[in-house]
Order: structure tokens, then sequence, then C-alpha cells
């Protein structure tokens, strides 16, 4: 899939805010400065499309763009960021929580994880708890690029352990780059391969 056009539709403080809209949806969420913005950027072909900030912490609200005219993206507020105040923290929480849970046309969360990094106690938290609520999720692997491929396979190898002691079968993952925009195809085709698989059962 190609996407031809992205436009920042509306950003929303809570869910009651978001877009009244049946259009599938495909979120991404992830822990403070794991590279989201950039990720969304890469994807869409446009780096002025989801603001970058070397301040983790900036994504705040629900922020929604239209996609071909035909799905939205979803950029949610970061999780994990310390330095912001414990009421900050909460109410991220409940915006994340309330998303997650009741968006009816939420197809897939895309959850961030730094792959030059050992698992982190928070993503694997993040995790367990979208499985217990029965959220459908996938792993993509950011900033790919910042290690050598052994690095990154042991990496990744390490976390896959990990995550196996807590699942029988693990989630779907991509590994992803935004500077050399590794991912970028294989993302996209897996949201143009959901959106054909929701049409069908539309029209049943």
């Amino acid at each position: 899939m190609e996407i031809k056009k992205a436009i920042f539709k509306q950003s929303a403080p809570r869910l009651q805010d978001c877009p009244k809209s049946h259009l599938p949806e495909y979120a991404f969420i992830g822990r403070s400065n794991v590279g989201k913005s950039s990720l969304i950027n890469m994807l869409c072909n446009n780096n002025k499309l989801a603001k970058t900030s070397a301040t983790p912490g900036k994504t705040q609200l629900i922020n929604y763009f239209l996609i071909n005219d035909n799905w939205h993206l979803v950029d949610l507020p970061g999780y994990g960021y310390a330095k912001t105040s414990k009421d900050n923290r909460d109410k991220f929480e409940i915006i994340i929580s309330d998303y997650c849970q009741k968006r009816e046309n939420l197809a897939t969360l895309f959850v961030l994880i730094d792959s030059r990094l050992p698992l982190q106690k928070i993503d694997l938290e993040f995790m367990q708890w979208c499985s217990s609520k029965e959220i459908p999720f996938s792993i993509v692997y950011t900033k790919a690029d910042k290690n050598s491929k052994l690095e990154l396979a042991k990496n990744i190898k390490n976390i896959e352990t990990e995550l196996a002691k807590h699942w029988d079968e693990l989630p779907n993952s991509f590994i992803t780059s935004a500077e050399k925009k590794t991912g970028h195809e294989a993302i996209l085709d897996f949201i143009h391969f959901h959106n054909q698989e929701i049409k069908k059962l539309d029209l049943q």
C-alpha cells in the first residue's frame, strides 16, 4: 500500500472527543522518546506530519491523521515519562486506557519498543495489560539503524526470549528505522491486509 494522502484531522483530550467515524484505526504508542513521531512521519512520507521533539512526553493528546480518505492513523500519548507530574501521568493513563479498551474501531495497536535496549519492565507490563484486555497489538522495534546488524539481532532475540516466558505465541512484530525507512512497506502492507479483511466482514 502507498500513502498518497495524509492529513491531520484533529486532536482529542478524551475518548469522548474522538471523531465520530466508522473508519478503521491503527494507533501507535510507546514509551516517551521511543521515536514514535519519526516513525509516523516515515510511514506517511511527510517529515512535518507528526511533531517531533527532543523533549520526551511531547504528545499529550490523541492525534488523528486521515490516511488515503479510508483509515485513521492515531498518535497516542507516550507512557512512562517519569519527569512529568503525577497528575499528568494519571491523566495520560486514563486517556490511553479509555481509548484502547473502548474505541470500537481500533483495528490494531502498534506498541513501539527501542531495539537498542533490553526489554523494559514498563513495556512488558503494558503488553501484558493489552493481552489481559484482549486488545489486538503488534510490536514495532524502532531505531534499528543505531546498532550493527549483529547487535540488533542479538537484542531482538533477547527480547523475544523474555516475551516467550509470557506468551505461547509471540505477538506479530516489525523492525523499523525512520532514517532508513526500514519496515515502511511491511507495516503498510499489514494495515492494507487488515483493511481488506474489515471490508469483507462489513459486506457479510
